[in-house]
């Protein structure tokens, strides 16, 4: 069987269940209060939509973001490749207002003060909470690559690593490359946002080159030391679809840029490409640093896995690509999903008198095209262990496709359709 073997999607189900029971108001006690959520992605919108869908209504939700509608970095690689549009990736926060009842404000977080669990708004003014979230995605190390450190450069030499005007403006880049031409993409070491990512948009740029360039190259540049992710159905993508048009480079990581001639600098060589998509290395969301939140490797928040709860940052939770991760962990969308889900029970019951479920249980999937219909997955389950105090990877539980095929294709479109819903409406 292709897809999910049924013991583990049994497993997964079970796990997504475990979340709906982590939330139990003992005695009747009925959580109230004041929610601030910051960041209406994955994590974010499922907390706002969750919070107010398990109270009841008794809980009051705000959500502030930045952006007026959701576009989604999930399904963003087909945009790239030419098969999907930006509308097809867009989804509006409506639903989660006129249904839920979330109070939806467009607006950018500049300062928390936790002592006084306010939050200052870039508009102007503050906002009181009794509890808050913050669900900020990523930010770049622009510092770590000297060439691209000023929007000048990043304007020329894009990430595309958060959909929206990049993913428009690397697709133009493309289509406006000669044919015998090279993009090269360049990957930062783990952990970063969407582990397979890198290698899903190197497969579906080489298939636009198949169809439109044939004399075209894509060139990837890895910084680790091997494929990350989903390898052996990598590779053998690689070999049948795109044997000798698509190029795999281990230990090939990016020290700078030469703007002017698109010149990706490596350690001990340099690499010229007509189109180089730069990737950049990874932290947590520029409001967690300047929350004064612990953080590990002055990177990424550590948490309270009970809770999501930011360790000695009573009040404030952190959900996502900006936590240090779990063993086997990955940073993605459906992470941050389950993420929102565990941190939604918590915060009810904490606001309820009680405390947080002790045995909270997570799952992820994720899927990855490898043409413009065929795909691939790998899922897994993470359980709390008391004796570590972290989730940890579920033996047995999950795994990988047998082979690429048409039918996950038509799966990983319904994935996406569903946690969308799931989230937003």
């Amino acid at each position: 069987m292709m897809l999910m073997k049924r013991r583990d999607f049994l497993k997964a189900g079970a796990a997504a269940g475990a979340l709906a029971s982590l939330y139990g108001c003992a005695g009747g006690a009925k959580a109230s209060g004041h929610v601030v959520v910051v960041g209406g992605g994955f994590g974010g919108a499922t907390m706002a939509k969750y919070l107010r869908m398990w109270s009841e209504g008794g809980v009051q939700v705000t959500l502030i973001e930045r952006n007026p509608t959701f576009i989604s970095c999930p399904i963003s690689n087909l945009v790239i490749g030419g098969t999907k549009t930006m509308e097809d990736i867009t989804v509006s926060y409506e639903g989660l207002k006129n249904k839920w009842g979330v109070r939806i404000v467009q607006d950018e977080v500049v300062a928390v003060d936790a002592a006084k669990r306010s939050i200052s708004l870039a508009k102007g003014g503050a906002m009181t909470y009794d509890r808050l979230v913050l669900s900020p995605g990523i930010d770049f190390m622009w510092d770590q690559i000297p060439g691209l450190n000023n929007a000048d450069a990043q304007a020329k030499i894009l990430h595309a690593w958060k959909a929206g005007p990049q993913t428009v403006a690397l697709r133009k880049q493309l289509e406006d490359m000669k044919d015998g031409g090279t993009y090269a993409i360049a990957i930062p070491k783990a952990p970063y946002r969407c582990p397979p990512g890198p290698y899903e948009r190197a497969c579906l740029v080489a298939n636009y080159f198949k169809q439109n360039k044939p004399k075209s190259k894509v060139i990837i540049l890895d910084a680790n030391e091997d494929v990350v992710s989903k390898k052996g159905l990598f590779v053998k993508a690689w070999e049948d679809l795109y044997k000798g048009m698509l190029e795999y480079r281990a230990n090939s990581e990016l020290k700078d840029v030469d703007v002017k001639t698109n010149t990706a600098i490596l350690e001990f060589d340099k690499f010229k490409a007509d189109v180089l998509n730069v990737i950049p290395p990874q932290r947590a969301g520029d409001i967690a640093a300047k929350s004064g939140l612990k953080l590990v490797n002055n990177r990424w928040v550590d948490i309270n896995w009970l809770s999501m709860e930011s360790s000695g940052t009573p009040g404030v939770h952190v959900l996502g690509d900006a936590i240090f991760p779990a063993p086997t962990m990955p940073k993605s969308g459906h992470m941050a999903n389950q993420h929102a889900k565990l941190g939604a029970a918590a915060i009810l019951n904490l606001l309820s008198g009680q405390e947080p479920s002790p045995t909270p249980v997570v799952m992820n999937t994720c899927y990855s095209f490898v043409d413009a219909k065929q795909a691939i997955h790998v899922a897994s389950v993470h359980q709390y262990d008391a004796a570590t105090k972290v989730v940890q990877p579920v033996k047995g539980a999950g795994g990988v496709s047998a082979a690429r095929n048409e039918i996950e294709g038509k799966a990983a479109m319904g994935w996406a359709k569903n946690i969308w819903a799931d989230m937003l409406a």
